[in-house]
């Protein structure tokens, strides 16, 4: 197992590896901050999505690389929203989301998928039976993050089956660091969900 995860980075170049690692570390520090609904999410994602652009631009998964893009944008598009407060509260709580905000995640949903088709067709890619897992994911992904963005419990819920699909996906890729990534963002996911559930419960206002 630890030959199929480390073998591939013997062809690797050690910028490569030192990029990865840093991906690794502020990818799992900005969902740690995530579950503790603290500012420095965004900041630490931000630096982490952006260098992983251009990994997965050099490894051809242009999908996922627009994907990251997307990120590196909501989270500026988040870390606003988090940061507004009002009468010295925070305007944005933890809440659920409403019809509406299910019906625009839905569509979200769907048009990312659109989109990501489009960008394999841009970049004239081989669209192979994996890349269409990874224009599922990007959809899940997508949404996940705008409800995030909005503080929507839900979020957690998407991370959760998108982290589940991508590690075996990124095992299978021979990207072995951003599977194990993958595994944490998972644990790290169900637990968030369960302390955002809490604060919920305890009836925390919710906006």
């Amino acid at each position: 197992m630890i030959d199929f995860f480390l073998e591939v980075y013997q062809e690797k170049t050690t910028i490569d590896i030192i990029l990865e690692i840093i991906v690794f570390i502020f990818g799992i520090a900005s969902v740690f901050f995530a579950k503790k609904e603290n500012i420095l999410v965004y900041p630490t994602g931000i630096i982490a999505t952006t260098i992983t652009v251009y990994l997965l631009f050099q490894a051809g998964y242009f999908a996922d690389m627009t994907l990251n893009l997307y990120f590196s944008v909501m989270s500026f598009y988040g870390w606003i929203n988090w940061s507004q407060t009002k009468n010295n509260e925070k305007v944005f709580k933890i809440s659920r989301t409403n019809t509406s905000q299910k019906i625009i995640g839905v569509l979200l949903f769907f048009l990312t998928i659109v989109v990501t088709y489009v960008v394999y067709r841009l970049f004239d890619a081989e669209i192979r039976p994996e890349n269409y897992i990874d224009i599922l994911t990007s959809g899940i992904f997508f949404t996940g993050m705008w409800y995030m963005a909005l503080k929507k419990i839900e979020n957690w819920t998407l991370w959760i089956i998108g982290d589940l699909i991508a590690i075996p996906l990124y095992a299978y890729r021979g990207l072995g660091m951003l599977s194990l990534q993958y595994v944490f963002f998972t644990i790290l996911a169900v637990m968030a969900y369960i302390e955002w559930k809490k604060i919920l419960d305890n009836g925390k206002p919710i906006k």
